[in-house]
């Protein structure tokens, strides 16, 4: 069954709304975003998360520091690295970490991806290439660049309800990522959100 993850939460309500839905993670943006939110308050978002839903924390060339104290603080759960971050920062903090680690692509050619495939993390998650964005798009890419990668990936970038069944059937991701596509009017709808996690489910089954 495809795995989803719901990731730009800033609020209360956004956690009560994943609360009732279940996705399998979800995640808090520490990157310069409109969806940016401090350690304090993912802190206090995160003790009112479901224990099951995994947190993950979405980074752009941070220090690694900072990364290490949200990690030993269990403010989150997974570590993703949406920059420029290289093999060797991957590796170090791999040692100094033992949360997952998904890498980022922001996909232009299939070469992006074969590239990435060598990096040492858990997980890559394929987006869609802005020049002058990291990630938050709200476009796709083009889908048919994924190659066979015969690895566990999440696919993101302009996922809704409308071609999130599209995504897990032909593609086969391991997780779904949605940010916008469960927005209205740039803040997390419920009903949107609880929408798609039915809709992964049932195309799982």
């Amino acid at each position: 069954m495809p795995k989803i993850k719901i990731c730009g939460l800033t609020r209360k309500q956004d956690i009560d709304a994943v609360n009732a839905a279940l996705p399998d993670y979800i995640g808090f943006v520490f990157a310069n975003s409109r969806r940016q939110v401090t350690p304090e308050s993912a802190k206090d978002l995160k003790t009112c998360l479901n224990p099951s839903i995994k947190a993950v924390g979405v980074f752009v060339n941070e220090n690694m520091e900072n990364i290490m104290r949200l990690c030993d603080s269990r403010v989150i759960d997974v570590v993703q690295l949406h920059g420029d971050e290289s093999e060797d920062y991957i590796r170090k903090l791999k040692s100094c970490v033992s949360n997952e680690i998904i890498k980022a692509v922001r996909v232009k050619s299939p070469e992006d991806i074969e590239k990435a495939l060598k990096l040492p993390c858990d997980y890559l998650l394929l987006d869609t290439y802005h020049e002058n964005k990291y990630g938050g798009s709200g476009m796709t890419f083009d889908w048919s660049m994924i190659p066979d990668i015969g690895r566990p990936y999440f696919l993101a970038g302009g996922i809704d309800s409308g071609n999130i069944l599209q995504a897990i059937e032909q593609y086969r991701p391991y997780c779904i990522d949605v940010s916008s596509g469960v927005e209205t009017d740039g803040c997390k709808d419920p009903d949107k959100i609880r929408e798609i996690v039915v809709k992964a489910r049932v195309a799982g089954r």
